[in-house]
């Protein structure tokens, strides 16, 4: 069996004080955890298996966020206003077409009965 000598220094309270410094001198900070980050390949990876799960329609988190933001990157001028003012464009021609094919009919019709 090994003997070991332990030797104990006592101070009295005032010369505790006097003797150790007891003051932060050195305070490490935490180091928080990074955020993991993903690259644009990983990204568009994570889309691809993630984008039926995304909702279509929200403020953040969704298929219209995304478009929102992209189209806000890229530039397009394209707005709600736009798009029906289109589509209000694209209903009135066809009701133009449609007025234009019954106006066709009509006159095939009656050039068939009079004879033509």
């Amino acid at each position: 069996m090994a003997n070991y000598t332990l030797n104990k220094t006592i101070y009295d309270k005032n010369q505790y004080k006097n003797t150790i410094d007891t003051t932060f001198s050195n305070i490490q900070t935490p180091t928080l955890p990074l955020e993991e980050t993903v690259g644009v390949n990983e990204f568009f990876r994570l889309y691809e298996s993630l984008f039926y799960n995304i909702p279509i329609d929200g403020d953040t988190n969704s298929h219209t966020y995304l478009i929102q933001q992209s189209s806000q990157y890229v530039g397009s001028t394209f707005t709600s206003e736009e798009i029906q003012v289109l589509l209000d464009e694209i209903t009135s021609l066809r009701q133009d077409l449609l007025l234009a094919n019954q106006t066709i009919l009509q006159l095939q019709l009656s050039g068939s009965t009079n004879g033509g």
